[in-house]
């Protein structure tokens, strides 16, 4: 089995910690990570973009002139789509762009994307995140302790300490998710991965 370094809140080294092969050892498939990555992303689309039709737009109530006799097109709108200020013609209509993958891809891609991080030296493992009260710099102290710099993805474990939560979540560089929450997008969208050792497990009992 893969071990990684765990480290105390400090920063100091308390040891390694296991991981099971089968959830954080497996050879990355990028292709179904890209179609996760592409699923999410579309998920997050608000799809409100709309446009009016010549029903909607306003004016055009009156026949602009008479059916016969003028020796032109019939008309009966100038809101009509040929028109200047007329009507949008198979325009956008709000829409939810979501869409969902079979449910072992998606696990698939969450296996390759912490696989990647493991084998790419930019997992920490942690034994635990505990504060009494809501506290950001001392939340900065521990990311500069363990050496995290740019993007960080904290994973907690599903019933995390809040006050850690609240003492995180205010930091630019920093993004939160539980062991049940992380998605394939997070993982991929940070450099490094902070993790508690309570949700290594809970992870593996979900993935493995």
């Amino acid at each position: 089995m893969a071990k990684v370094s765990l480290y105390k809140q400090d920063g100091k080294s308390a040891g390694t910690v296991e991981l099971n092969d089968t959830v954080f050892g497996i050879e990355p498939n990028e292709s179904v990570v890209f179609d996760v990555v592409v699923s999410q992303r579309a998920s997050l689309r608000q799809g409100t973009h709309a446009h009016k039709n010549r029903s909607l737009v306003r004016g055009g109530g009156k026949k602009p002139f008479r059916q016969k006799g003028t020796g032109r097109a019939r008309q009966g709108s100038i809101r009509a789509p040929q028109y200047r200020g007329g009507g949008t013609v198979f325009g956008p209509n709000p829409r939810s762009y979501a869409y969902k993958l079979p449910q072992k891809a998606r696990q698939l891609a969450l296996k390759s994307v912490y696989s990647a991080k493991v084998a790419a030296d930019k997992f920490i493992a942690v034994e635990a995140l505990d504060f009494k009260a809501p506290k950001t710099a001392e939340f900065a102290a521990i990311l500069s302790a363990l050496n995290i710099e740019r993007k960080v993805l904290v994973i907690f474990a599903n019933e995390g300490n809040a006050f850690a939560e609240l003492s995180a979540r205010n930091l630019p560089n920093v993004s939160l998710a539980t062991a049940n929450s992380a998605s394939v997008l997070d993982v991929v969208s940070a450099d490094k991965v902070l993790i508690v050792k309570e949700a290594i497990s809970q992870i593996e009992e979900v993935l493995a």
